[in-house]
C-alpha cells in the first residue's frame, strides 16, 4: 500500500491516547486537487488523516497520534468532540452540492486496505466505523447513500445487519418516535437534550448509512427492525 505524504498543518494534541473510532467522509468539492488543497490550507482549518483518490491513490496529511480536524461539532456514544479520539478519511467525491456519483472500485479497495490497517493498530471495532453523517447529522450527509457500507462490513470494516432489510419489517408498521429515538441512542446517536438536532435528523442519518433504499426522515418497522439487528449483533 503506497501511501503520498501531503502535509497538513491542521492538526493539535489529541486529549488522551484513546483512538476507538474511525470516521468516513466524502470531500464534496468538484475536484480532488482543490480538496486536497483546502485540507492543506492553514486558513481553512480542516484536515483529515488521510485521503483517497478516486483511481486508489492515498494521501497523509496527518500523523495518526496527532487530532485531524474533520468532524467538527459531533457527538457518538456519549462522547462529544469525536475529532479527539478518531482517525479520519475523506474520500474523494464531488458530494451532493457538485453532483454525487458512487464511489470507484479502486478507491474502495484503497479504504479497505487502508481501514483495515487503521483498525489493527487501534483496536478499533467494527461498530465504531462510521459516517461525517451519523456522528453530526443536523449538518453532514457523508458519505451519503451511495457509499458501499455493505461491501465494508464484509471486510469487518463497520456493521451491516444480520439479514436483508426487506426482511426487518413492514415499512408501514407504526413505530413511537419515542421508542426509535431511545435505541437510536443505545447505539450510539445522539439525541436531545444531549444534542440540539431534531430527531428526523438523526433517523435519516441513520437511513443513509443502514437502509438507503429509503431516507425520508420517518421511522418505521423496516427502521426498526435494522436497528434491532444491529443491536443484536
Amino acid at each position: 500500500m503506497r501511501i503520498i505524504e501531503r502535509p497538513s498543518p491542521n492538526h493539535d494534541a489529541r486529549p488522551s491516547d484513546v483512538v476507538d473510532m474511525l470516521v468516513l467522509h466524502y470531500t464534496g468539492m468538484p475536484t480532488a486537487e482543490e480538496a486536497l488543497a483546502r485540507l492543506c490550507d492553514p486558513q481553512a482549518k480542516v484536515s483529515a488523516h488521510y485521503t483517497i483518490d478516486e483511481d486508489g491513490s492515498i494521501y497523509r496529511h496527518v500523523p495518526e497520534d496527532r487530532r485531524a480536524w474533520h468532524a467538527g461539532v459531533s457527538w457518538w456514544a456519549g462522547e462529544a468532540g469525536v475529532n479527539g479520539r478518531s482517525i479520519g478519511i475523506e474520500l474523494v467525491n464531488p458530494g451532493h452540492e457538485f453532483g454525487y456519483r458512487p464511489f470507484p472500485h479502486a478507491q474502495i479497495a484503497a479504504l479497505i486496505d487502508l481501514s483495515s490497517a487503521i483498525l489493527r493498530r487501534h483496536r478499533i471495532p467494527a461498530k465504531q466505523v462510521l459516517g461525517h453523517s451519523d456522528v453530526a447529522p443536523g449538518r453532514k450527509t457523508d458519505p451519503g447513500e451511495l457509499f458501499p457500507w455493505k461491501q465494508l462490513a464484509e471486510f469487518g470494516i463497520g456493521e451491516w445487519p444480520a439479514h436483508p432489510a426487506h426482511e426487518s419489517g413492514p415499512k408501514s408498521a407504526e413505530i413511537s418516535p419515542g421508542d426509535f429515538a431511545a435505541v437510536l441512542s443505545r447505539f450510539g446517536y445522539g439525541l436531545a437534550p444531549d444534542v440540539d438536532v431534531p430527531l428526523g435528523a438523526v433517523i435519516t442519518a441513520f437511513q443513509r448509512h443502514f437502509r438507503p433504499s429509503c431516507i425520508d426522515g420517518v421511522a418505521d418497522g423496516e427502521c426498526a427492525g435494522i436497528l434491532a439487528a444491529l443491536l443484536a449483533s
